[in-house]
């Protein structure tokens, strides 16, 4: 029979335990939404940056198991699954704070990364469909044009027309085809990245509540073994 005191950590790690699985599925329902929401975008985005939703996806599932095995060590009393555990919990929660510092390291180049993107996506527009999707629906989504503005697709529209997403309306009586007059002046490269920052503070704020979450539970399981290990000593 377990004292007062075990009992007490006892619960409160499985407590701990059903908020690290929670922790998990929000983690997995971050990851998930922005690879839905934002995965068309991914032609302007380095192809390394754009896994960090499916890798935190991967992390949620992860963790949601390790769970399952923290509540039933905590229930049956079992020292050795907690124990498992705790180690297992550890390195998911080093993995995490390695995570968000690499993504810390990769933002500070983003702007970088996609501008590179953004030229050479741009440069094959007119030998790659899907290229050429992803601009038309870049540009309609977000009302903007080119990488910084109207002016940079000079290069490839030398008759001083421009793709059609680039004039939300043109007037007829005027042209009959966008052209630099009509179209919208906010290049898109600022938009895009404003969305991705946006993006990424929420999901450190998450990343960093639940890291708090996670180092509180891996505590209370190794205090937990402790208890454990001594009470059997003692019998």
């Amino acid at each position: 029979m377990a004292s007062g005191g075990l009992a007490c950590v006892k619960y409160l790690t499985f407590f701990c335990n059903l908020l690290f699985a929670l922790t998990g599925f929000l983690i997995f329902l971050v990851g998930g939404m922005v690879q839905l929401n934002y995965a068309h975008y991914s032609n302007f985005v380095s192809n390394h940056i754009w896994t960090a939703p499916i890798i935190l996806m991967i992390v949620g599932a992860a963790v949601a198991i390790i769970c399952f095995l923290g509540c039933c060590g905590a229930l049956k009393e079992s020292s050795c699954m907690i124990l498992c555990f705790a180690m297992l919990a550890a390195v998911i929660f080093l993995f995490e704070i390695g995570l968000g510092v690499a993504g810390y390291v990769k933002h500070t180049g983003l702007q970088q990364l996609m501008e590179s993107q953004f030229n050479s996506t741009m440069t094959h527009y007119n030998d790659r469909d899907d290229y050429r999707d992803a601009w038309t629906l870049l540009q309609t989504e977000l009302d903007c044009c080119g990488t910084y503005g109207p002016h940079d697709w000079q290069v490839i529209f030398p008759n001083k027309t421009l793709p059609a997403a680039c004039c939300s309306v043109i007037n007829l009586s005027e042209a009959k085809e966008c052209t630099q007059v009509h179209a919208i002046q906010q290049g898109c490269l600022q938009k895009l990245l404003g969305i991705l920052d946006s993006k990424t503070q929420m999901l450190a704020s998450v990343v960093l509540a639940v890291a708090g979450i996670q180092l509180i539970t891996i505590i209370f399981a190794c205090c937990l073994y402790r208890s454990f290990r001594r009470s059997y000593d003692h019998v």
